[in-house]
């Protein structure tokens, strides 16, 4: 009978779930600019298994190793993004918040 051919698995990490989450939360938090080693990161984790399937181990170990460092960049401009958020919605959100609160001192003190 005909069974699928089921490769080893590498035993180098692929680490497609890093870059996985990091293309979702560069898009969310950084738009293009941190989505981009996100998208990397998963081309070259795709190869990692591939490469290890076909015999070229030392492919397979560079793979991972550019997606290990895709990674770690895309890390960091989320970082950075995460950061640039929370500070922009807390400068702008309380500037915004004690214009409408002086609003509403000067309604309850002119009652």
């Amino acid at each position: 009978m005909n069974q699928p051919v089921t490769a080893a698995a590498s035993p180098y990490p692929n680490y497609l779930p890093w870059s996985i989450t990091l293309t979702v939360l560069g898009a969310c938090f950084c738009c293009l600019i941190g989505a981009a080693p996100g998208i990397v990161a998963l081309v070259f984790g795709n190869q990692v298994n591939s490469k290890y399937a076909a015999g070229d181990e030392d492919g397979a170990r560079r793979a991972s190793e550019t997606t290990k460092i895709w990674c770690w960049v895309g890390t960091g401009l989320v970082a950075l993004g995460l950061i640039w958020t929370i500070l922009s919605f807390f400068i702008n959100g309380m500037s915004m918040m004690s214009d409408e609160f002086l609003q509403e001192l000067q309604k309850a003190q002119s009652r």
